[in-house]
């Protein structure tokens, strides 16, 4: 759920069907840029409001270069950039939203914040130009590219001797925020047709009861996963 009064926003989510935990190898964390303090820690998921793109997530064709993973550059010209990082605790501005210290972990969790928005963000959700993307794909069924390539924004995590690959940060779950003026909610998922590497799950990112409140209005997430092509 998501409230907001003035510039105060509270996003009360639940998340579930992410990858899990970070491997415990330490050759297996090297290979992917990860530091060997993760060896088994949550997987962490940067999660974020992106604005003004052409507010709608990925299909398969923003895969331009063919090798099975959407990665965020990618899905820019779909969903935007950033305009608010869902963080646990500091700032929720761009700066943060590589930080993988104070993103939500597990494959399943729940996330309840109140925090300042800024205005473009406010102004995006309003305008229909808002979409939520969580990132980091599962290593259990990620294509290959997704464990040999390094992400398309250039990070290296703090204490690792590589970039992180693109299992880190290429997107996982992806949510069109739609607001309209509704009493109640629709029931059940909400599909837009193939897209992303393995098309659309009706299980996976959930916010309230099945979408976003915004004021008196409501607006509904429309909830796509990504992950192995087949």
């Amino acid at each position: 759920m998501l409230t907001i009064n003035g510039d105060q926003a509270t996003v009360s989510e639940t998340v579930s069907g992410l990858a899990s935990k970070l491997p415990t190898d330490k050759a297996t964390l090297a290979s992917l840029g990860i530091p060997a303090a993760f060896a088994g820690a949550p997987f962490p998921h940067v999660q974020h409001i992106h604005i003004n793109g052409n507010d709608m997530c990925p299909t398969a064709s923003a895969d331009t270069n063919h090798d099975g993973v959407i990665s965020t550059v990618e899905g820019q010209p779909a969903y935007g950039k950033i305009g608010t990082t869902l963080s646990t605790k500091g700032t929720t501005g761009a700066s943060a939203a590589a930080t993988v210290t104070v993103a939500p972990g597990g494959g399943s969790f729940t996330y309840k914040r109140t925090f300042t928005m800024n205005q473009a963000t406010l102004s995006a959700i309003k305008n229909n130009k808002a979409v939520v993307v969580v990132h980091g794909l599962n290593p259990a069924n990620a294509p290959k590219a997704a464990l040999t390539s390094p992400n398309s924004l250039g990070v290296t995590l703090p204490g690792a001797s590589k970039k992180l690959a693109m299992i880190g940060t290429a997107p996982a779950l992806c949510g069109r925020l739609v607001s309209s003026q509704m009493n109640t909610m629709p029931s059940g998922g909400v599909q837009t047709g193939g897209g992303g590497t393995s098309g659309i799950q009706d299980q996976g990112l959930f916010y309230g009861a099945g979408g976003l409140l915004l004021g008196a209005g409501a607006v509904l997430v429309v909830r796509r996963r990504f992950g192995k092509q087949h």
